[in-house]
């Protein structure tokens, strides 16, 4: 009976005080996990998006003077580059 007596303030103290906190804090930090990109990270990712859609645009661009003013850049460029597996 005297485990009981000793054991029962801490028992009593875990149970109000702190499991509740380590339950919250627990699930807490799953929905930080769980949660969705922030504002600033969903600007960033537009801002991306925004210059990928320009360098493409660019890359057209260069690829279209290549293909007016020398027709044959893209057979060049294949025969200079060394071949795979040797």
């Amino acid at each position: 009976m005297e485990f009981w007596k000793f054991m029962f303030v801490p028992t009593i103290l875990f149970m109000v005080i702190v499991a509740p906190m380590w339950i919250t804090m627990h699930y807490r930090s799953l929905s930080r996990s769980s949660r969705s990109l922030s504002q600033e990270d969903r600007e960033t990712v537009e801002q991306m998006l925004e210059t990928v859609d320009k360098l493409t645009d660019r890359i057209a661009t260069l690829e279209s003077l290549l293909d007016a003013d020398h027709a044959d850049w893209r057979t060049q460029s294949e025969r200079g580059r060394p071949k795979e597996g040797n």
